[in-house]
């Protein structure tokens, strides 16, 4: 039987700069047109993070809704995930958009080394996030940094902190923390299998490792995440035009290892998410 493999955008983040790259789209409607383009070329979910007019990340709830109504008129049943992550606030302020109920929120459930500073995620902040998500109906995407976060996302999972099916996402090769490791990759999904055997599972890959975690992950059978937070260029030499290009080159490598691109619609079915 066909094994859909549902594809993510992550179309802005909170690093990357249109000094870096003019396509990395800003502002609410940049970001609405940067998805839309996403969304035709085979993206599913759209992983989110809002900024500030000057470009510093922001985690104000009104951009986050502005952001989810433009996505939901223009990229119908596309799966919204807000981020939740440390760049964009502090403490509880990271959790504030989640009463917009979106479809899924990122969730890291374990600290770990980043460029330039110790990605902070203290258990109690964790499991109020969690709780956040209990109380919301948000499915969490858990972002494994680091073999530990699979082993805590499972054991929350046991205990009902982190209810239904996991959805665990192995990030790869971000400086300082797990590198691009092609046994380590193995192993992560050995371990999901082992731990958390009716699990879904993802792979996110950092600079020029986005392609090779998109191959990795599409031939194994997982799920793939492209997009301009991660990846600013479609090779050493070339800006990518949109965060469109870097989703379509995944979806080529969907049809090269005979899978397909899931639609909004079967990438809900498998997710176990609400119809859209």
């Amino acid at each position: 039987m066909p094994n859909p493999c549902i594809l993510c955008v992550a179309i802005t983040g909170s690093v990357p700069t249109k000094a870096a790259n003019p396509a990395v789209p800003i502002s609410i409607a940049e970001q609405i047109e940067s998805t839309h383009e996403a969304f035709e070329a085979g993206a599913s979910i759209c992983h989110a993070h809002v900024r500030n007019p000057d470009e510093t990340p922001s985690s104000d709830p009104e951009k986050f809704a502005a952001l989810q109504e433009g996505v939901r008129k223009h990229c119908p049943g596309m799966i919204i995930q807000f981020s939740t992550g440390g760049r964009s606030g502090a403490g509880q302020e990271r959790g504030g958009m989640l009463s917009l109920r979106p479809d899924m929120a990122s969730l890291s459930v374990g600290s770990n080394n980043f460029p330039t500073r110790v990605y902070e995620n203290p258990p109690q902040l964790v499991d109020w996030l969690a709780s956040e998500m209990r109380q919301y109906e948000v499915k969490p995407e858990i972002e494994a940094f680091d073999l530990s976060h699979i082993h805590k996302a499972a054991e929350m999972n046991r205990d009902g902190r982190i209810p239904g099916q996991l959805y665990i996402q192995f990030v790869m090769g971000v400086k300082n923390a797990m590198p691009a490791d092609r046994e380590t990759f193995d192993f992560y999904i050995k371990t999901v299998n082992r731990l958390s055997p009716d699990a879904q599972w993802c792979a996110a890959g950092v600079g020029p490792n986005q392609i090779v975690l998109n191959d990795w992950a599409i031939a194994a059978g997982g799920h793939a995440r492209a997009g301009l937070e991660d990846n600013v260029r479609i090779d050493k030499d070339t800006l990518a035009p949109s965060n469109a290009a870097l989703i379509k080159r995944a979806a080529d490598l969907c049809e090269r290892y005979a899978r397909p691109v899931a639609t909004p619609a079967q990438a809900r079915e498998i997710l176990g998410l609400r119809p859209g």
